[in-house]
């Protein structure tokens, strides 16, 4: 029958939290960013093809 008897004391305990949530903050807004970046794209091409519309009822009027 194998124990392990395992020992955290407190400055290594904190040390790891810090590193788990600053893993999680991380993430959280690398993603956040990419999203911005997606949706910002999109919506320029949505306005790219919106003022061409605008163009082309304008000429052909």
């Amino acid at each position: 029958m194998n124990i392990f008897m395992l020992y955290l004391d407190p400055g290594s305990g904190s040390y790891l939290a810090q590193i788990v949530a600053a893993a999680a903050l991380g993430i959280v807004f690398f993603f956040r960013t990419i999203k911005l970046y997606i949706l910002t794209f999109f919506s320029f091409i949505k306005r790219g093809f919106k003022k061409e519309k605008k163009e082309e009822t304008k000429t052909s009027e």
